[in-house]
């Protein structure tokens, strides 16, 4: 498994369509009323890579495997649904089991689909949402620090964590997210929000649903999420749900042709997989072995033996040195003979951070 994106947003916004047409299946019911989504509905999709399409066409395996995203389609949220409103609080627990969301903002006009607040106002439904969001973080840490106040009489080492736990509960009340938390990358706070699993820690890519007629166009409403997302540091994309459902009917030699009718260049699932990614800082390496070749996917920053564990723990564990090459040099060289014979072919031990597109095998003894 990739990762996995959790679809929020308030109720009659797209989230259904979207999933259906993402996941090339109607795998969640798309009506016109609040709550037609109940329990979480579950799409896995393979992540489409233009680098391991070529590589298979190198290599020519037997088996060629994507690296995948889970969408997980969150029914819609509503004022109070902290306090429980509309099953609020099982839907902010589905979100919590999310690596990242993706905040659906309903930006098209139509009166044959309800909006649950009356009129358009996009800024308006992401601030409902998100305040939900806090909220769920703020009552759930109240809870903790209650909970730890009582067995610190007992427990002296609950102290620093208390006290941190308290500073985190004075930020959530000034109305700003955890992930923004100062210190937040600390050994103790670290530890405090893998326990705590806040929703407001999971990073966001923010999703302006457009009709037909506004998906390359700029207008007041995807500003507004666009600008939201630029005070939040988060990715934002464009895409409109019924372009991507008409595009599941056609062949893919004409759907780079249909979308350049409405004048953009890559489908609804590019644009969030590239922000789900860039939000979650993560990239992709590829093996190539036992006639397989299979993409994987990594957070940026980490050292070969994570990526081996990645693969399978055994591989983590036993650990020896991975052998690498770079995508560029595998396409210039055709084959991984033609890469060793070439000189390209890198050694590379516990301390060697993978980059985006490497091709590497590992070696390991258990």
């Amino acid at each position: 498994m990739g990762f996995s994106i959790g679809i929020v947003g308030l109720p009659n916004v797209g989230k259904s369509t979207i999933l259906n047409a993402l996941s090339g299946a109607q795998t969640a019911r798309a009506e016109n009323y609040p709550f037609c989504t109940v329990e979480p509905n579950h799409a896995v999709v393979p992540v489409p890579d233009e680098r391991l399409d070529r590589i298979a066409e190198l290599t020519q395996p037997e088996k060629v495997t994507p690296t995948t995203v889970e969408f997980v389609d969150i029914a819609g949220l509503v004022r109070e649904a902290s306090k429980g409103e509309g099953l609020g609080n099982q839907f902010l627990a589905n979100i919590a089991q999310t690596d990242a969301i993706l905040h659906v903002v309903r930006c098209f006009a139509e009166k044959d689909v309800a909006h649950v607040e009356g009129e358009l106002d996009p800024a308006r439904d992401i601030e409902i949402v998100e305040t939900e969001l806090l909220l769920r973080d703020v009552q759930m840490l109240e809870n903790r620090i209650r909970s730890w106040s009582k067995q610190i009489r007992g427990d002296k080492s609950l102290k620093t964590t208390l006290a941190l736990a308290n500073r985190l509960l004075d930020h959530l009340n000034e109305a700003r997210p955890a992930r923004v938390f100062p210190n937040r990358d600390s050994e103790e706070a670290r530890r405090l929000f893998t326990e705590l699993g806040l929703v407001t820690d999971k990073s966001v890519v923010y999703c302006a649903n457009v009709d037909e007629q506004a998906l390359a166009a700029d207008n007041p409403h995807v500003r507004a999420v666009r600008d939201h997302a630029a005070r939040r540091q988060a990715p934002a994309i464009t895409l409109a749900a019924r372009v991507e459902e008409e595009l599941l009917e056609l062949p893919p030699e004409e759907r780079r042709e249909f979308l350049a009718s409405y004048g953009v260049a890559e489908d609804g699932l590019a644009a969030l997989i590239r922000g789900g990614y860039e939000a979650l800082s993560l990239i992709s390496f590829f093996t190539i072995q036992s006639n397989q070749a299979q993409a994987w996917t990594l957070r940026r920053g980490a050292k070969a033996p994570a990526a081996a564990g990645v693969i399978h723990t055994d591989f983590q564990r036993g650990f020896i040195r991975a052998e690498v090459i770079a995508y560029d040099a595998l396409v210039q060289y055709g084959s991984e003979a033609g890469c060793r014979t070439a000189g390209v072919v890198r050694t590379e031990g516990k301390d060697y951070e993978v980059q985006d597109g490497d091709v590497i095998r590992f070696l390991f003894n258990v």
